[in-house]
Order: structure tokens, then C-alpha cells, then sequence
């Protein structure tokens, strides 16, 4: 009686196992993303928490975070941190808004002074529940 075995051709050798077949390239300088770790970075953040602001940077999980911040350059995020919509290449959180904080205005023009900045960018997220 004679008995088949079958071959994964798929097999590696034991040193190669948990290495790809096509090793992957170092991704270039320029794409790599540092963490964040300077001071003005953390000045940033400890900012935007006292004055309770959102910022596109945080709720996006923009990769870019650590260099923005690093140089003070924030999107600021008016009415709230929920949006209304659920859009598939977005990565803020969707669901039934809070209302609309009337110090949130104050608020912004204080991070803003108290960053130096000459320019800012503020956006909102969609609320159709306020249509």
C-alpha cells in the first residue's frame, strides 16, 4: 500500500519562517513619522485640554500630530467633538451631538493668543441635527 503525501511548497526553512519571501524596503526619511515628543508639543496638548478645545489633529488620528503641534499649527474644531455623519474616510466619532457650548468661541481666541499664531484654521464638524 502506498501513501501520498502531500508537499506545501509554501514550506521555509526554520531561519526564514518569520522572515517575507520579498523583504520590505525601509520606507523613505521624508514618510517616516517621528513620535511626539517636544516641549512645544506637550505645551500643545496640555493647552487644548485646559481650554476643552477638539482639534481635527486629534479627533482625524492625523499621523502628522507630533510636526504640527511642534511648530503651534492646530485645526481647531468647533461644535463639538461628534459629528452627525458617518463619512468612510473620516475617523471622527459619529453619533447624537451634545449642544452647542456658548464659551467655546472665548475659549478658542484664548489657545489662539496664547499660541502666537498670526494664522488659524478652524472647521466644524457636520451637524444636521441643528438644520
Amino acid at each position: 500500500m502506498s501513501t501520498r503525501i502531500e508537499i506545501d511548497h509554501r514550506l521555509r526553512h526554520p531561519e526564514k519562517q518569520h522572515r517575507a519571501d520579498n523583504p520590505i524596503s525601509r520606507k523613505p526619511a521624508w514618510i517616516r513619522v517621528k513620535a511626539p515628543t517636544s516641549p512645544v508639543y506637550h505645551e500643545t496638548h496640555a493647552l487644548m485640554r485646559a481650554n476643552g478645545l477638539v482639534t481635527v489633529c486629534e479627533e482625524a488620528a492625523c499621523p502628522n500630530i507630533g510636526e504640527c503641534w511642534s511648530q503651534r499649527h492646530a485645526t481647531m474644531m468647533i461644535m463639538g467633538e461628534i459629528c452627525t455623519r458617518a463619512c468612510a474616510f473620516c475617523n471622527v466619532t459619529t453619533g447624537l451631538p451634545n449642544a452647542l457650548d456658548a464659551d467655546e468661541p472665548r475659549r478658542v481666541a484664548e489657545a489662539v493668543a496664547k499660541m502666537g499664531l498670526k494664522h488659524v484654521v478652524i472647521t466644524s464638524v457636520d451637524r444636521d441635527d441643528l438644520a
